[in-house]
């Protein structure tokens, strides 16, 4: 298993995170992570209506903002929601934003 490189979670900042959120299509992958669980990126790409290459650049920003974890393994890689440390950085403030995105938190 080959780790990406993340952010540290002192590192995280507010800006980027909420940035990184503004995208209507990185907004819906973290509401599927949140509902779901770790995926594939190929199973959280399904049905968003943008080509790999773009996903892949959707993934990267939520990577680079601390909002997703990304793993390698083999060819396969899995992405899952850094929920435990979003709420150590800013306490609340991911339930605040899949609540308005009415998701059961």
């Amino acid at each position: 298993m080959r780790l990406l490189p993340h952010p540290a979670t002192d590192d995280i900042q507010l800006t980027e995170v909420l940035r990184a959120l503004s995208d209507p299509i990185r907004m819906e992958i973290v509401v599927r992570l949140a509902s779901r669980g770790e995926m594939t990126c190929t199973d959280a790409g399904d049905d968003l209506g943008v080509h790999k290459s773009t996903a892949s650049h959707h993934y990267r920003t939520l990577r680079e903002a601390g909002v997703i974890m990304s793993k390698q393994e083999g060819r396969l890689k899995y992405i899952s929601l850094r929920r435990d440390d979003l709420d150590a950085r800013f306490p609340g403030l991911l339930d605040a934003i899949l609540s308005a995105a009415h998701v059961p938190v």
